[in-house]
Parts: C-alpha cells; sequence; structure tokens
C-alpha cells in the first residue's frame, strides 16, 4: 500500500516528537452527581457504548478495546473508513456505538456484535494522542480537540464521528436528561492527556430515571437482601423487569428480608418468569422506588439501585 502523503502541520505547543506508540492506556472519568461549575471545562455527551482506540499507521489500521485487546475484525467498516484519514500516524480515543431513535443504545450494541452485525456502528472521535510523530499527551485538550477536528476537515467521515463539546455544561446536563442520554462527560479544558488515571480532570455526570415497580421476589443474603425482582404492571399482568442489586444499607436489607420472608409464595406472581433466576417468590402487595440508568432491548433495568419502599400497589 502506497504511504500516506502527510497533510497535517503539528502546530500545538507541548507536541513532543516520538515513534507510533502501541496501546495507550486510557484516561478514565471519575463520577459526579452535577457538572463542574466555572469557566475552564469542556462538556461532551456520554455516549453509552464501548471505548475504543484507533491506531492508524504505516503497518494498517487497528482498534482496540478498553482492556486492549484487539478487535478490528469485528469493527471492518470503521477501520476501513478510519484508514482514510489523511495522515501518517494517529491514535484515536473514542467510543464505538450504535444510535437508535437518535440516542446511543448499549443493547443494541450488544446484539449487532453477538450477531457479528457492523454496519449500524458509529465510532466517536473524542481524543487524538499521537499524530505524525509527534506525542501529543501533553498538550492541553483543547488543542488535542483542535487537531482531531482537522482530521474532519481533511475528510474524515461517518462512520467516524467528531464528538463535539459545549461550554455550558448545565445546560447540556439538564438537555441530556430530557432526551433520555446516558449523561455528560466534563473535561478540564487545559488538562493534558492522563493515560491510565482516573482524576477529576475528567468527570462522568449520569442521569437517571426513577420508577415504583412492583417487588414479586427476592434473593436473600446472610442477614439482608442480596437482590430484588421487580415487575411493571401492565393492565390486570405483571411483566417482569429485572433484578435490583444495589442500594441496601445492613439496616434496610434486614428489614426488608423480614417483611418479604412474610409474603413468600410458592408460584411465581408473573406470567413469564425469568428462566436463569429462581428467587424466593412473594406476593405483588410491596411496591418498591427503584433508580435506574436505561432499559435493555428486552425491556430490563440497566444498573439498577433501590431507594427506598413505595405505597402498595
Amino acid at each position: 500500500m502506497a504511504k500516506r502523503a502527510r497533510v497535517v502541520r503539528i502546530h500545538a505547543e507541548g507536541a513532543v516528537p516520538a515513534p507510533m506508540p502501541g496501546f495507550v492506556q486510557p484516561q478514565l472519568a471519575t463520577l459526579r452527581t452535577r457538572p463542574p461549575s466555572g469557566a475552564g471545562w469542556i462538556h461532551e455527551i456520554k455516549l453509552d457504548g464501548y471505548r475504543g482506540q484507533a491506531h492508524v499507521g504505516p503497518q494498517g489500521t487497528r482498534i482496540y478495546t478498553r482492556g486492549g485487546h484487539d478487535w478490528s475484525k469485528m469493527f471492518a467498516p470503521l477501520v476501513a473508513a478510519l484508514s482514510d484519514a489523511a495522515v501518517d500516524e494517529a491514535v484515536i480515543d473514542g467510543e464505538i456505538v450504535v444510535v437508535v431513535d437518535e440516542r446511543t443504545d448499549f443493547g443494541a450494541l450488544q446484539a449487532d456484535l453477538a450477531a457479528r452485525r457492523a454496519d449500524r456502528m458509529l465510532f466517536y472521535a473524542f481524543d487524538l494522542l499521537h499524530l505524525d510523530g509527534y506525542d501529543l499527551g501533553p498538550v492541553p485538550l483543547t488543542e488535542r480537540k483542535r487537531l482531531l477536528k482537522g482530521l474532519f476537515d481533511r475528510g474524515l467521515e461517518p462512520p467516524v464521528v467528531y464528538s463535539d463539546s459545549m461550554d455550558d455544561g448545565e445546560a447540556m446536563f439538564d438537555g441530556a436528561g430530557r432526551l433520555g442520554w446516558e449523561g455528560i462527560v466534563s473535561k478540564r479544558a487545559d488538562a493534558p492527556y492522563r493515560s491510565g488515571d482516573r482524576s477529576l480532570d475528567w468527570q462522568k455526570i449520569k442521569t437517571s430515571k426513577r420508577e415504583h415497580l412492583v417487588i414479586v421476589g427476592y434473593v436473600p443474603a446472610t442477614g439482608g437482601i442480596a437482590a430484588l425482582h421487580v415487575a411493571r404492571r401492565d393492565g390486570d399482568s405483571l411483566v417482569y423487569a429485572g433484578k435490583v442489586g444495589t442500594g441496601f444499607s445492613v439496616k434496610v436489607g434486614a428489614d426488608l428480608r423480614r417483611r418479604l420472608a412474610e409474603i413468600e409464595t410458592a408460584a411465581p406472581p408473573i406470567a413469564k418468569p425469568p428462566p436463569r433466576h429462581r428467587p424466593r417468590w412473594v406476593r405483588p402487595v410491596m411496591s418498591a422506588d427503584v433508580e435506574y440508568r436505561d432499559i435493555t432491548a428486552s425491556g430490563h433495568l440497566r444498573h439498577a439501585s433501590f431507594k427506598g419502599l413505595a405505597k402498595a400497589p
């Protein structure tokens, strides 16, 4: 294959001449409840997919997972698009997603991976770690994103997408909640790339949903509760909604177990109980206040947490 002509010149304070690296341990974000205030931050949509690191170089193009595994064959259309980048060398940090109804859908991505389907996948590029013989790690984030945006100005196009940002984190976070997005990631604008670090320079703020769901079963733990099984009402029926496995303090767990043990029943109170679970079934007379991040394609809760008991249905 003919060597690409270098069309990008590096003009960024802090860029260091360096050979093309191998896999770079990704920078991670610290969970927070609200976006940071004040100037000096940029804010991006939190994408619900798999972290991906693209390496474009003379030996070809590769995509690595967050753990450093080469999944290039799984993402062949993305590899082909990235190979068209008008650069000699690049390491691009991003997220591999599937978009359904205008938002990223992790369940759909998992289903596509299981089916060996890659035609719907997108690579959202949000950082540039190396470019044409230069290590960009020491370069401030806003400069790295400027250089990354330059690759798209020179023809890099979907299924590779540039992850844009906003200056107003509160407005973006409020919009993310209204639109059903997973959340936002706030990043210090002048910070270098901190490989392998989980610092406050990157902060993830997740939106959440809350719902009252009927308790239909439980899994006991020593002196308490390991998980609740919950369902939604659909007319006169109950439809299984999944497990709630966090949020139980020692005291709350002990009280819940005592109360649920008093209403145990032999038969499941739902028409289609989950085949892989064998909880202790209970009469559907108690409801839980449950917070969760999303719902899978099968209608089950993701990242569900118990917030308390609700009034009986």
